[in-house]
């Protein structure tokens, strides 16, 4: 029988937050580099939207365990927001306290190029610069970028992008891709939501920008659509579970740089990130993979 994710939750435990999974194969794991630099990335991460809101006890607490899974299974990439509740603080703490900072890749988003906000973000983050920092959720076609690119000059951030998980915007993601060619692009992208593999990928790729795919579970649709079902035979030469079956579909398209799926919980963390390990499908196994989710 398949485990699932709660089931594999209960069999990892705390081990899967030591003990590297890569290690357990010796596999290598994909990174992807970031068009505008070439710094190689680990191509899966961490989202933090609706996840780490609260900065209670036990939020701070599985916010440590799952940024513990993901340094010791190969990742380094964490993505928030000033609007993701208290996120900045818990993460912000959490670095802190244990000295993880020169091991991440720190991305957050702001709602608009205001000098206050950013200062609130990297206080709360107990940082002084990001390496990512991304205008969140653009909406205007006519939006200027130049405050960012004024911050990166700084040295308040490495990189800068935007973002958008509302199909309505593409339209101003791609003028302003096109206009400002910010070092990242992020945006909604998964199995069975695939606007953005015509609309977003192609462009991205043009003006060299990364892509960082939100929303990879498609807000948790693709595992209601499994649920119960067992991952098919001809899959298992790269997935060993839903989870990296769904991952590997992005990481398998090159334009793709990481995939940050949000979790709370330090057992899937680990499983997340095992989808860097290769294989990758093919373009023929992506290919019955849509045909696949589109059939159940």
């Amino acid at each position: 029988m398949q485990m699932t994710r709660r089931d594999f939750a209960v069999m990892a435990g705390a081990a899967a937050v030591t003990r590297p999974a890569f290690a357990q194969t010796g596999a290598q794991l994909v990174t992807r580099a970031i068009p505008s630099s070439g710094e190689l990335l680990p191509a899966v991460g961490l989202g933090t939207a609706q996840v780490f809101n609260t900065a209670d006890d036990a939020t701070r607490q599985k916010a440590a365990a799952v940024v513990q899974a993901l340094i010791a299974n190969g990742g380094r990439m964490i993505d928030t927001a000033s609007t993701y509740g208290d996120a900045e603080v818990v993460l912000g703490d959490v670095i802190a306290t244990a000295g993880l900072r020169n091991k991440l890749f720190i991305a957050t988003k702001i709602e608009a190029p205001d000098n206050a906000e950013l200062k609130r973000s990297l206080a709360r983050l107990k940082t002084t610069k990001v390496d990512l920092l991304q205008l969140h959720n653009v909406s205007d076609t006519q939006q200027s970028l130049a405050r960012f690119k004024e911050w990166k000059s700084q040295g308040l951030c490495r990189y800068f992008g935007i973002t958008s998980t509302f199909h309505d915007d593409f339209t101003a993601v791609e003028a302003v891709l096109k206009r400002e060619k910010p070092d990242f692009v992020q945006i909604d992208y998964s199995l069975d939501d695939r606007v953005a593999e015509n609309r977003i990928l192609p462009l991205a790729a043009e003006v060299k920008a990364g892509v960082l795919t939100a929303l990879p579970f498609g807000r948790a649709r693709l595992f209601r659509a499994v649920r119960g079902k067992e991952i098919p035979d001809w899959a298992r030469e790269f997935a060993n579970s839903w989870a990296q079956f769904f991952l590997k579909y992005l990481l398998g398209d090159p334009r793709v740089t990481a995939v940050i799926p949000g979790t709370s919980d330090a057992a899937h963390m680990t499983d997340n990130l095992a989808a860097m390990r290769r294989p990758l499908p093919d373009p023929d196994q992506r290919r019955k993979m849509v045909s696949f989710v589109e059939a159940l």
